[in-house]
């Protein structure tokens, strides 16, 4: 019998487990996950916001894996050793493999932001940020005046500034948040017409912008423009690297550290070694870091790890040249970015309320409320 490691709960391993369910043939397949939840990012700053419950933006992956027969280890990946076949888990344990799909995610870089201390929060992994957000809310309701900064500029960064403020004042707080983006500036990739009415947004919310560098320091940051932001508590949605533990793999990587593989999303030293989602990275073409890319990358997973099995022809992922975005602003309004066009309003959130929980019922998560 043939075995299947799936490394990692991310995304694209969702299709791995939907389609693992209509399986005909014998297999032995095991998940190997730090939680038995996924937290579904595209919701997360509606969480944050207050327009969501966890539980309607979490997918429980332990169904999911029981109705597609796959045994399920809660610890993580801490190596693989492709040569070998095999992948060492944080117990100390192994497992060999015939096959393996690899969604492990990726991490938050903050290697200049690491003076700040205990006033650092990584927005991943997001299961710690999920437990530690609430804390932000109580401290920031203890006096007036809290400083919150969030430094990053990317789609992240701007949905986090804007559910940051929301929830601030849906509680009535007194708190200031800040949003700072580096050199490369706000929203790199988008349509000058969307930095617009974000940069408009930010300003009517009060939501301070500094485009610069940010260096953390006891007590807050630097600012490669000269000033200093005291603040209470930093979120950090800088950009991402590779899981630290892939340095030791002998799977060729980039540069950076990514994982490399081909159009049908196979390592391409190590065939029997598929990945999706921020582990890795495309030989063929560049695909910006966004969950949008890991989702419908899954199907493609999916089909490839069982068309591998069966002897059967491998898919390609062909990435849509242009992807939508829909980016939460706080009070159930968003901004809608596709190529050069781009709008906003109440109906964009509705729109982006539509599409998420459409996902979360895919998946087995029914929406509790009609946000």
């Amino acid at each position: 019998m043939k075995k299947l490691v799936l490394a990692g709960g991310g995304h694209a391993q969702l299709s791995v487990l939907h389609a693992l369910a209509q399986y005909p043939g014998e297999l032995k397949t095991i998940l190997v996950t730090p939680s038995r939840y996924q937290m579904y990012s595209g919701m997360l700053p509606g969480w944050m916001a207050g327009h969501y419950t966890l539980e309607e933006c979490r997918i429980d992956l332990l169904p999911l894996a029981d109705k597609a027969g796959v045994e399920v280890k809660l610890m993580r990946l801490t190596g693989i050793i492709a040569a070998q076949q095999r992948v060492h888990l944080s117990d100390g344990s192994q497992l060999e493999y015939d096959l393996l799909s690899l969604d492990v995610g990726s991490e938050i870089n903050t290697a200049r932001l690491q003076a700040a201390g205990e006033r650092l929060l990584p927005v991943k992994p997001l299961e710690t940020f999920v437990q530690q957000w609430p804390h932000i809310c109580e401290a920031a309701a203890q006096r007036d005046g809290y400083r919150l900064v969030i430094v990053g500029g990317g789609a992240a960064g701007v949905e986090l500034a804007f559910a940051a403020h929301h929830a601030f004042r849906a509680r009535g707080l007194k708190a200031e948040v800040a949003l700072v983006a580096s050199a490369e500036g706000l929203l790199p990739g988008h349509a000058n017409g969307v930095r617009n009415r974000v940069l408009t947004l930010l300003q009517q919310r009060g939501i301070t912008f500094h485009k610069a560098t940010a260096l953390g320091e006891e007590g807050g940051l630097y600012l490669s423009t000269g000033a200093h932001l005291a603040t209470d508590s930093i979120i950090a949605a800088t950009g991402a690297r590779p899981a630290s533990w892939l340095a030791q793999t002998d799977l060729m990587r980039d540069e950076q550290g990514y994982v490399l593989v081909d159009a049908q999303h196979r390592s391409v030293s190590h065939p029997n070694v598929l990945a999706a989602g921020d582990a890795c990275i495309r030989t063929d073409v560049r695909l910006p870091r966004s969950g949008v890319h890991a989702v419908f990358a899954g199907p493609v997973l999916a089909h490839n790890l069982l068309a591998d099995l069966g002897g059967r022809t491998l898919q390609r992922y062909c990435p849509r040249r242009k992807s939508l975005y829909l980016l939460a602003t706080g009070p159930q309004h968003a901004i809608a970015s596709w190529g050069a066009f781009s709008a906003q309003g109440h109906w964009v959130w509705r729109w982006k309320n539509w599409i998420d929980r459409r996902f979360m019922r895919k998946h087995g998560v029914l929406a509790k409320g009609t946000n």
